[in-house]
């Protein structure tokens, strides 16, 4: 069972999936958003396809911690999401998850139009990765791979 990540935006979602082991997040594509209805049907197929057990959405909390109306929106979403899919969500904080997805894609050369189609998925795996390497951690693994 695989675990996948949402950036979730207000004109997109960037989708993350988790391989089988649960150790590493990869990007799988962005969601152009329309209606909450048709957002919950493509994330439902992917869910299905993907045999999800659990979904990790990003948390965009202030930089003092607090939660604000963007950190509300997505929790709404992930209520109407776990509803919809009747697979447990969870949420991480995503502070300037963004921004790191943007310095990804820029260390890798990649363009500025293709930036803007990836970078809401590379920041799904980032705040998929981050979930994975503390999970990893509270089970006793290093997430690098070396047993503690």
């Amino acid at each position: 069972m695989r675990t996948m990540g949402l950036d979730v935006g207000t004109k997109t979602i960037g989708v993350a999936i988790s391989d089988e082991l649960g150790i590493t997040g990869q990007s799988l594509r962005t969601l152009r958003r329309s209606s909450l209805r048709s957002d919950l049907a493509e994330l439902r197929e992917l869910i299905q396809e993907h045999a999800v057990s659990r979904i990790i959405v990003g948390l965009p909390l202030n930089m003092d911690g607090s939660e604000g109306p963007m950190a509300a929106g997505c929790r709404e979403f992930g209520r109407a999401l776990a509803t919809a899919s009747d697979v447990p969500v969870e949420y991480w904080d995503e502070r300037l998850s963004t921004v790191a997805a943007e310095c990804v894609l820029l260390e890798g050369d990649v363009s500025r139009r293709r930036r803007r189609e990836v970078v809401d998925s590379v920041a799904a795996a980032i705040i998929l990765q981050g979930w994975l390497d503390a999970r990893s951690i509270e089970r006793g693994r290093d997430p690098e791979g070396e047993d503690e």
